[in-house]
C-alpha cells in the first residue's frame, strides 16, 4: 500500500495557506491597520517554526543536511520567494479597499497553483545535469483541463468583481388601475353649462 501521508501534508498546507490571508488581514485590523506590526509578527512566526524547530531536529537526531552550494541557494531562494510573497499580501491589503479584499486570496491562490504547475511541466534542473534543463514532463489530459479551469476560476472572480459593482437596473414601472389618476365623481362644469343653457 502506497504511503499517502504526502497527501495528508499537502491537504494540511492548504488549509494554512487558505486561511492565511483572512489571518492577515485580521491582523491588521487589529492592530490599528498597521502592516509592518502584522507583518513583524508573521516574521516571528516563521522564525520561531522554520529557524528554531529544525535546529531542535537536527540536536535531536534529525540528519544533517549535504550543504552545498547548489541546494542552499535555491533553498535560500525559497524562503526569499516565501518572505517576499508574505510581503506583497500585507501591501495588497493595505492597497485595497475594503471592497476589494475579498478578492485577494481568489487571485493569489489562483496564479499559484498555475504557475507551480506550469513551471513543473517544462523546468527540471538538478545538481549533477544544471540549472538550464527544459523539457515537457508529459502528464494526462486532465492536468491541462485542471490548469484552464484554474484560469477561468481566476478570470470569473475578476469579472464577478466588475458585476458586482455596476448599478443595478432601475426597476420597470407598470402602470396598474391603482396607480391612475382617480375619476372625479363630479360633473363637468361644461356640459352642465350648456344643458342648462338649451
Amino acid at each position: 500500500m502506497d504511503n499517502k501521508m504526502w497527501l495528508v501534508y499537502a491537504v494540511l498546507a492548504g488549509l494554512c495557506w487558505g486561511t492565511y490571508v483572512p489571518f492577515v488581514q485580521q491582523g491588521i485590523a487589529g492592530l490599528g491597520r498597521n502592516p509592518m506590526g502584522n507583518f513583524l509578527c508573521v516574521g516571528i512566526a516563521y522564525f520561531v517554526i522554520a529557524v528554531l524547530f529544525p535546529i531542535v531536529m537536527f540536536l535531536t537526531g534529525e540528519r544533517t543536511p549535504d550543504w552545498n552550494v547548489y541546494g542552499i541557494s535555491f533553498a535560500t531562494m525559497a524562503g526569499v520567494a516565501g518572505a517576499v510573497g508574505a510581503l506583497c499580501v500585507i501591501f495588497a491589503n493595505r492597497s485595497a479597499g475594503s471592497d476589494y479584499r475579498l478578492y485577494i486570496g481568489p487571485i493569489i491562490f489562483a496564479l499559484a497553483p498555475l504557475l507551480n504547475t506550469v513551471i513543473s511541466l517544462f523546468w527540471h534542473p538538478s545538481r549533477q545535469n544544471g540549472v538550464f534543463q527544459f523539457h515537457l514532463h508529459e502528464p494526462h489530459w486532465t492536468l491541462y483541463l485542471g490548469i484552464v479551469l484554474t484560469g477561468m476560476g481566476a478570470a470569473l472572480v475578476l469579472y464577478s468583481k466588475e458585476l458586482s459593482e455596476r448599478p443595478a437596473a432601475a426597476p420597470a414601472v407598470q402602470t396598474t388601475q391603482a396607480q391612475l389618476p382617480p375619476i372625479s365623481s363630479q360633473p363637468d362644469t361644461h356640459i352642465e353649462a350648456h344643458r342648462d343653457g338649451q
